[in-house]
């Protein structure tokens, strides 16, 4: 018996069997790259290699390197490391992220490829989870040019999911903490929190003092994973500890009274007898004191955020500080002036401190440091806080 079938019905077997046609050789050509094509990228990519001996990441449609983001390879492409291996690198690339990242070994002069996804740079957590399930040893920071380690420091801290910042809350306006509303603000705390946010953690602030600082650094349990405000950087320090590069100018000046500023103008006008000079305990401002003034009388106060005010008040002429915290009380306070602001008896800068052991922690520190002062964004945070950007 003959069966008919309805034109409409029949135009739609049709229109289906097509449209399948079609998907499957698309699908087809997205899962399995031309040979020709594969082996023409395959030529771009290590002629580009042979340029390039100390890394390289590549969009392989593109043929361009991206200036950022976290490049992490894949399990699948490991160990290929010639122009023949470099093809089957390249077709995993091609049906994954389209990126090939190379580097050479000098331990063995071959030349490692590997296909490669690329995460955002505020994903790092994710990055270093992919890394993790693919056998990496580690994750590739492209913009700071940064290695992370998968059982470094930096990944302990990801995995915990908080840094843990030591800072002393009484160092306007580099570190404070307002006990009205029980946040810290600053300088080296915008600092912390761009370092925090660039590892993609959450951050707890732990209270440390200037005369407890060495100690609390190198504590067991470790306290914290550095320290931040208005350390600076010297080699007492750099013989215990670690320190990041500098990102902020400093200088040891003084705070007097407005009515008295024509009485300093050196610090031979300030180690005189009759000159009181206060000073916070264990720190830096102390140790200068008592090495440079041998006859002005010398008085040490607990609370450095006080002394301002109690010089203002006449229980003392001159406070010991430096150039990132005079500005401040000067702006703020009327009764207060700094004549030797722009005349700092010593030069440095204030930096990062940490215990030693943690290379990659203080990689990834200085990564953030140097790229901020390229893109202009460390000039911008000085600006904001009315600090001396260099010499």
């Amino acid at each position: 018996m003959k069966t008919n079938t309805h034109p409409t019905i029949r135009l739609f077997l049709i229109l289906t069997l097509c449209i399948s046609t079609l998907s499957a050789a698309c699908t087809k050509e997205r899962v399995t790259p031309i040979p020709d094509r594969v082996e023409a990228i395959a030529d771009r990519v290590w002629t580009y290699s042979q340029s390039h001996p100390d890394g390289f990441t590549l969009n392989i449609h593109t043929m361009a390197a991206p200036t950022e983001g976290i490049a992490v390879s894949y399990a699948a492409t490991q160990h290929s490391h010639s122009r023949s291996q470099l093809t089957s690198v390249v077709r995993h690339a091609l049906r994954h992220d389209g990126y090939v990242g190379g580097w050479l070994n000098t331990d063995d002069s071959l030349y490692y490829f590997d296909s490669s996804r690329l995460f955002p740079e505020d994903s790092l957590p994710a990055a270093i989870r992919f890394g993790k399930d693919n056998n990496q040893h580690s994750v590739f920071i492209i913009s700071t040019s940064t290695d992370i380690p998968l059982d470094g420091t930096v990944a302990q801290i990801v995995s915990r999911d908080t840094l843990r910042v030591g800072t002393t809350g009484d160092y306007r306006p580099l570190s404070f903490y307002e006990t009205t509303t029980g946040q810290y603000w600053g300088f080296g705390i915008e600092m912390a929190q761009t370092i925090a946010r660039r590892m993609g953690v959450a951050i707890r602030f732990v209270p440390t003092s200037w005369p407890s600082l060495s100690a609390d650094v190198s504590a067991e349990p470790q306290l914290f994973d550095f320290a931040i405000g208005g350390i600076t950087i010297t080699p007492t320090r750099l013989e215990t500890m670690a320190m990041s590069d500098g990102y902020l100018a400093n200088g040891k000046t003084i705070l007097c009274r407005t009515a008295d500023t024509a009485l300093y103008h050196s610090l031979a006008d300030i180690d005189r007898p009759g000159v009181c000079v206060m000073v916070n305990p264990g720190g830096l401002n102390e140790q200068f004191a008592r090495q440079h003034l041998t006859q002005a009388t010398i008085i040490v106060h607990p609370r450095n955020e006080e002394i301002p005010s109690l010089i203002a008040e006449g229980q003392a002429d001159i406070m010991i500080t430096e150039i990132t915290e005079a500005p401040y009380y000067v702006q703020h306070d009327a009764r207060l002036a700094a004549p030797l602001l722009h005349e700092p008896f010593t030069h440095g800068e204030i930096g990062v401190l940490m215990r030693r052991g943690q290379d990659d922690l203080m990689d990834f520190i200085n990564g953030i440091i140097g790229q901020m002062k390229a893109d202009g964004s460390l000039r911008a945070l000085h600006q904001k806080y009315g600090l001396v950007y260099s010499y």
